[in-house]
């Protein structure tokens, strides 16, 4: 029985690939430095599936920065204003497209569809010239074939390419990006046959938007082009991997209909009901990789459930056609469990990351082919089994006060409009207030003394004074800038989410259980194994201390229950929903606490609220109303006077406008700049907003430093659509990936755009 990967981590065990990106761009280091580094990363990752016994290994998963980047430089598809001139696509032109440059915008960064992954957004139009500009993909095959490991070319599909671009700017927003399918196929074909002639059996084509509610014009796409390249697949095995939830009935016949296709990969841990459609019916001597370990999660898979359902699937596809797999890409998860040193034995073993879940897959497809490790699987067992029965799993006053959440929809009880009049007169903010949207640079010297400090290095007294002294470096900077509303800069805090979870209890925290975001930007999402309570204030005395150091208003700054649980590896054995409410009453406790404190402005971020979304419009409504709620009970007990702002970014928001409004915020402040300001088209279309709102007026994961007058360009754009008195001037996100050096220039012009349209306002009335 065969066994197959999805795809593979690439930052490395120990974060190898972000510190060799970031020392590359900080010209620390060559480009053969940085490609040393990542094929070490790949040899170890093929040489780990090969050992551990996985048939179907995958290659070209790597990517320097994202696989949707890496399939815009295999097809040419580079913005004229990159200034790329044909060729092999290199790292200046490839990173421009990821980052910007000094004289350029970076293209619009997403997220992947309901993870917290990204991806660069390709821009294409009518008069894109495509041409085979990156041999990535065939490169990878011969070097992993060097090796003596025979991989699984895996390629972004062509379909799925078109519906997740976009149209670039000055084309038509009604312009059919899946015309362009004749003029990207045959790259494709070029590719198929570089691979072919270098000696790959199978090629895996990634179309994860099967998944998504298409009309039958997009499904017509699906088989147009495999029928189109079905003469150049002749030869090759070629498996159609979909993930991330269940298939529509017209999906599946689509998928299982498509002309020169060998094997369908589906996600059975998130497509629950994908399993009825196989059963049935499923194609006659087609393969199936079926997708029972988790790619998502880090829970150790119950193999004896898994076993039966492969067994179901054996009867129906036949013993030779069944191939055991991940239900995605093992990108969504941690690396290595054996890295982890600080987790209890007892946790340890409910967990399975990355390297396990390869085993896991294997152990599954030997016990199908009769070969069962009959210890390993007692052991997987038995961890089932403490984890049910576990007393640190359920805290009873916590599940009686999330109950009683049910029949009131937590609302404040004065309108917004009447809120900001009460703000106003006890904040007294110009027109155009500027603030920021939480971090500032975490330099060196800062992540040293957190560092110390949790290695008991150096005392506490110590390390308060020194995140103080930065807290008072912040404060100083903002009044220096004149910034209006400011934030202390979140120097005690590595992560927004992981620090909450660490004084939050129900969580486990992780050494090196890090994810890729995008990039080199990595994350440690905290794991929710029980219940979840606050048993102590987690932030007042670091706000109070801001507070205490400046006359202007300072924000308290929290992440929302959506986001904590969305960044998080959350519990499987209960509904989402309910952890969520438990986080809510927790963040609830600290927003009272702050506003007793003095604190009179209290953010609280729902950056991943759209991200949370599911990728089914029929479960739309069901999951809004939840996650709205959930924000509306933080903060549903705060005075008038109080006022509370929310925070988004990089998502497209557009669709969820009316659950925005919902969310009852004072004032929001969301990504825009990076996406062509698509944001402002729901305000164009009508849509009324009274709260205050301040979509952001730069990048802030460009290096690049944006003019006074760009930035007064976009408040005008943004004047054009909303009312002076709720537009806000801020950022597009927080500041903590940035330099000093590029900080303070950009801030500076923010205030001066800020202040230049103030007196243009006055002077026009």
């Amino acid at each position: 029985m065969a066994s197959h990967i999805v795809g593979y981590p690439r930052m490395g065990p120990k974060r190898e690939l972000k510190f060799a990106l970031e020392s590359f761009w900080d010209k620390k280091s060559s480009a053969e430095d940085l490609q040393k580094v990542a094929a070490d990363l790949r040899s170890a990752i093929w040489k780990q599936m090969a050992d551990a016994g996985i048939k179907y290994i995958p290659s070209n998963t790597f990517s320097y920065y994202d696989q949707v980047l890496d399939a815009t430089s295999m097809l040419g598809a580079v913005p004229p204003r990159y200034g790329w001139d044909g060729g092999e696509i290199r790292f200046d032109t490839y990173f421009s497209m990821a980052r910007g440059n000094a004289s350029v915008p970076a293209m619009e960064m997403t997220k992947w569809f309901d993870t917290n992954y990204h991806f660069i957004v390709p821009e294409l139009g009518p008069d894109v010239n495509f041409s085979y500009a990156s041999h990535k993909a065939v490169d990878e095959y011969k070097e992993a074939k060097s090796l003596g490991v025979d991989t699984v070319p895996v390629l972004v599909g062509p379909v799925s390419y078109l519906l997740l671009s976009k149209p670039a700017k000055g084309v038509e927003k009604t312009f059919s990006l899946l015309s362009l399918l004749p003029k990207i196929l045959p790259i494709y074909k070029e590719v198929i046959s570089e691979l072919k002639a270098a000696g790959a059996s199978w090629i895996q084509f990634d179309e994860p938007t099967l998944v998504l509610d298409l009309d039958s014009h997009q499904l017509q796409a699906f088989t147009a082009a495999y029928a189109d390249l079905e003469s150049a697949l002749s030869g090759l095995n070629v498996l159609i991997e979909t993930y991330f939830a269940d298939l529509t009935t017209e999906a599946y016949k689509t998928l299982v209909g498509l002309k020169g296709v060998t094997a369908y990969g589906l996600d059975l841990v998130r497509g629950t009901q994908t399993i009825d459609l196989v059963k049935a019916g499923f194609p006659e001597g087609k393969y199936l990789f079926a997708g029972v370990v988790d790619g998502r999660n880090i829970w150790a898979n119950d193999l004896a459930s898994s076993l039966s359902t492969l067994q179901q699937l054996e009867a129906i596809v036949g013993k030779d056609k069944l191939v055991v797999s991940t239900s995605c890409s093992l990108l969504h998860t941690a690396v290595d469990l054996v890295n982890e040193t600080k987790l209890d034995d007892e946790i340890k073993s409910w967990l399975a990351f990355a390297a396990q879940k390869v085993v896991e897959v294997n152990a599954l497809a030997k016990a199908l082919a009769g070969q069962k490790d009959e210890a390993f699987f007692a052991a997987n067992a038995a961890a089932q089994s403490s984890r049910k029965s576990s007393p640190r799993v359920t805290n009873e006053a916590v599940q009686k006060a999330a109950a009683a959440l049910k029949g009131s929809d937590h609302r404040r009880a004065t309108n917004v409009s009447a809120r900001l009049d009460a703000q106003q007169k006890k904040l007294n903010l110009p027109v155009l207030p500027t603030t920021t949207i939480g971090s500032f640079p975490q330099t060196l010297e800062l992540r040293r003394v957190r560092r110390e400090f949790k290695a008991n290095k150096i005392s506490e007294d110590d390390y308060i004074k020194a995140i103080k002294e930065e807290i008072k470096k912040v404060v100083d900077l903002q009044e220096e800038l004149d910034i209006d509303v400011l934030v202390h800069g979140e120097p005690e805090r590595n992560d927004m989410v992981e620090y909450f979870g660490e004084q939050l209890s129900g969580f486990a925290f992780t050494v090196n259980g890090w994810v890729q975001s995008y990039g080199s930007r990595c994350v440690k999402p905290p794991i929710i194994y029980g219940d979840v309570s606050r048993p102590k204030p987690m932030t007042v005395f670091w706000s109070s201390t801001a507070q205490s150091m400046t006359q202007r208003p300072m924000k308290g700054m929290l992440t929302g229950p959506v986001t904590i649980l969305n960044w998080s590896f959350v519990r499987n054995d209960q509904p989402r929903f309910e952890t969520c409410y438990q986080i809510a009453l927790a963040i609830k406790d600290e927003v009272e606490d702050l506003e007793k404190a003095g604190i009179n402005v209290i953010q609280i971020d729902e950056a991943a609220l759209r991200e949370g979304l599911p990728l089914r419009k029929s479960e739309h409504a069901f999951y809004l109303k939840w996650a709205v709620h959930s924000f509306r009970i933080t903060n549903c007990g705060v005075q008038d006077t109080t006022q509370i702002h929310t925070h988004m970014c990089y998502s497209n928001f557009n669709d969820i406008i009316h659950s925005i409004i919902d969310m009852d915020a004072d004032v929001i402040t969301i990504e825009n700049s990076r996406s062509d300001e698509k944001l402002l088209s729901v305000f164009r279309e009508g849509v009324k907003y009274g709260a205050g709102i301040g979509p952001g007026v730069y990048d802030i994961h460009s290096p690049r430093i944006p003019s006074t007058e760009e930035i007064a360009d976009r408040i005008n754009k943004m004047l054009a659509v909303l009312e002076t008195n709720i537009l806000w001037v801020n950022p597009d996100c927080g500041l903590k990936t940035r330099k000093y050096a590029e900080v303070k220039p950009a801030l500076n012009n923010m205030v001066a755009a800020a202040k230049l349209l103030r007196t243009q306002l006055a002077s026009a009335k």
